[in-house]
């Protein structure tokens, strides 16, 4: 019941499946969280690959907390931040002005 806008740009290539897996998962977590704590919100992704690194971002536009809000872990974000970690990535989250919350995750690519 999301709406999500998705946006690729730069040319897509085959990434090793532990990195793929990691960005998939930061997309799936902050959707996760969209959905449980800005009901009503839409969503965009926007994935670009550039030629040395992979960021992949999430944004939503705000909305209010669902039923689920409060049943989560709260660790989501940590976890993505560890998984990332491993292939020397960092994780930025933060409310944005325009209201709404983004997820961002800068992973360095290998040169080929």
């Amino acid at each position: 019941g999301l709406s999500v806008d998705l946006t690729v740009t730069g040319p897509p290539r085959a990434l090793p499946p532990g990195l793929e897996l990691a960005a998939y998962r930061v997309v799936q977590e902050a959707l996760t969280n969209t959905v449980k704590h800005a009901s009503g919100a839409t969503a965009a992704v926007a994935v670009d690959y550039g030629p040395q690194r992979l960021r992949v971002e999430v944004t939503d536009t705000g909305g209010r907390p669902s039923a689920s809000a409060a049943a989560g872990s709260g660790r989501g974000l940590i976890g993505l931040r560890e998984r990332l970690a491993v292939y020397d990535g960092i994780l930025n989250t933060g409310r944005r002005l325009t209201g709404g919350y983004r997820v961002e995750a800068l992973i360095p690519l290998e040169t080929p």
